[in-house]
């Protein structure tokens, strides 16, 4: 097969597409690349320049390959091989005497350079945060563990996007189990792309259903090195600024990075405040309902005049107040975060006051249901993982339907039912509720309350076999 023959396939292939650029530098030798996502400077400054000094154009891609200045190089035995390359931003090159191709790669710069976290923002620790290029978040991960046993393992999913799944862990840390079992699940998914770890999660997670997430999504390198020098395994996909940390258990939502830059105290204070504040966000307004529909007796006798006389002009039942209320402030919600972030906030504060004033004055709803919802708003802000607070969102609803026939007695059964599924999830048969259901003792040195550094001498040991995290005195 000619060069001319090779050109006219992939041009043929590829649907004569606008961006493929030819040249026949000699009579035997041509080149291809995609002008869309390759650097015409590189192509010009380093690649041409290395042919042209040649005296003889070599007749093998082996020897030619010798001869180029490029650290990305190589050889492919297939000519559907140049497809892949080609999108990657790779130049192949054609010699006619040679049946093999050769890739070089000269990629443009199409991605973000490292920024500051928006999803996960600290006041103390490091401000950069993963980005759209793979390499680059690669490096984020080597620059801080510099260890040798480090793993990265790739693997290409999506029949039409090829993208890079890569696992990332330390060999003699994570268990080798895991990793074998996410690498089997990975190499099993055939479908058309992979274009986010969103698109994985449904194929990596077991079939146990559950609206709370058995996976950590983060876009903070320092987040997911802490995990994986903890036993966890990374999952990165090419071209996402979010990674996924497995297994995650049901106390890995209330951590964030920066407890580990503040003194113990102050880290456990501030997960003791998000365990309240979850509860408090999916139990208040059923709570509310039960007590004003079904248990009136449990309240005191001035509130509960107090609560009447609010709610003498409202012509709906308590449960439509809530479940109005719910439902409009998540909307708001959805609001902010999908607008501007100059007009975002402020918007959905003056709509918050204006709306919940308006229907107040109107007698829609009354006081104590505004009061009640908004504070239910603001707990749920103290989570950033958005698959956590989707769950959150869901058990306050049904906590809010079970209690609308029952009362109380609907709480009690909501809240046990949310307890039973808890604790029949096993990501990676690591029980959801670990270190407390089952104790943990190895667990419990980094859970609901931190201990010092130096008194944080094990690693989970249902994370790993490798316990000891500093060496005995």
């Amino acid at each position: 097969m000619t060069n001319q023959d090779r050109i006219n396939t992939i041009q043929k292939e590829m649907g004569n597409s606008s961006d493929i650029i030819v040249r026949n530098l000699t009579e035997d030798l041509s080149y291809i690349f995609l002008e869309s996502v390759s650097s015409d400077d590189k192509i010009s400054d380093f690649l041409l320049k290395s042919i042209t000094n040649l005296k003889d154009i070599p007749s093998t891609m082996e020897v030619l390959k010798k001869t180029l200045d490029n650290s990305h190089i190589e050889i492919l035995e297939e000519l559907n091989d140049c497809y892949y390359y080609l999108a990657s931003g790779y130049t192949c090159l054609f010699i006619n005497r040679d049946k093999k191709y050769l890739a070089i790669e000269t990629k443009a710069k199409l991605d973000r350079g490292i920024s500051e976290s928006t999803s996960e923002p600290l006041i103390r620790g490091p401000k950069d945060s993963f980005t759209e290029n793979n390499a680059i978040n690669l490096g984020l991960i080597r620059k801080r563990i510099k260890d040798p046993k480090l793993r990265i393992k790739e693997q290409k999913v999506g029949r039409r996007t090829n993208s890079k799944v890569s696992l990332i862990y330390i060999e003699g840390i994570a268990k080798e189990k895991n990793v074998k079992t996410l690498e089997s699940a990975i190499a099993e998914i055939d479908i058309d792309a992979i274009l986010d770890t969103g698109y994985l999660r449904d194929f990596l997670e077991t079939n146990e259903h559950s609206f709370f997430p058995k996976m950590i999504s983060t876009e903070r390198p320092d987040y997911a090195c802490q995990s994986i020098l903890n036993g966890k395994i990374v999952i990165m996909v090419e071209n996402s600024p979010f990674v996924l940390i497995t297994p995650a258990i049901l106390v890995d939502f209330f951590k964030s990075s920066e407890d580990y830059y503040q003194t113990h105290v102050s880290s456990s204070f501030s997960r003791v405040l998000k365990v309240i504040a979850f509860f408090v966000t999916i139990i208040t307004p059923a709570l509310y309902i039960a007590l004003m529909t079904f248990n009136q007796e449990m309240i005191p006798d001035q509130l509960l005049i107090s609560l009447a006389t609010q709610r003498s002009q409202v012509p709906f039942p308590t449960f439509m107040e809530v479940i109005i209320f719910v439902i409009l402030f998540e909307i708001l919600r959805e609001a902010d975060i999908k607008s501007p972030s100059a007009s975002g906030a402020s918007m959905s504060i003056v709509g918050a006051l204006i709306l919940g004033d308006a229907a107040v004055t109107a007698g829609i709803v009354s006081p104590f249901v505004v009061i009640v919802v908004a504070i239910t708003s603001i707990c749920e802000l103290v989570f950033t993982d958005m698959d956590f607070i989707n769950a959150i969102r869901q058990w306050r609803l049904l906590f809010i339907l079970s209690t609308i026939f029952t009362g109380i007695i609907g709480i009690v059964v909501a809240g046990l039912v949310l307890i039973i599924k808890l604790s029949a999830l096993e990501p990676l048969n690591v029980p959801y509720l670990i270190p407390y259901s089952p104790f943990n003792s190895s667990g419990m040195e980094d859970s609901i309350f931190l201990k010092p550094s130096n008194k944080r001498v094990k690693r989970p040991d249902y994370l790993t076999n490798n316990k000891r995290r500093v060496k005995k005195s």
